[in-house]
């Protein structure tokens, strides 16, 4: 298993997770069509949100980080900061 964590704060963050809660079947639809899917996860912190992406393998983490970037590029009206990108090999999942 490979895990992808994705940090969002400064511009845009707020704004970008208001729309990850109001579009959930968009997000939903895009991420688990990635192959090797395995779980995703969004949640708001103080500076503005993270989310988690859990796939079979690095391939997959890959997928969902450029349908991710994708989706932000297309659907969020403001401009986003880049994500602080944190990914490695899963040591324990369950």
């Amino acid at each position: 298993m490979h895990v992808v964590f994705r940090t969002y704060s400064g511009q845009g963050a707020s704004e970008l997770f208001d729309l990850l809660g109001q579009r959930e079947e968009d997000v939903k639809t895009l991420l688990t069509g990635v192959p090797g899917f395995v779980s995703y996860a969004a949640f708001r912190t103080d500076g503005g949100g993270a989310t988690v992406t859990i796939c079979q393998d690095k391939a997959g983490t890959d997928e969902s980080s450029r349908r991710a970037a994708g989706w932000v590029k297309e659907n969020v009206s403001t401009s986003v900061d880049p994500p602080a990108i944190t990914e490695g090999a899963a040591v324990l999942h369950f």
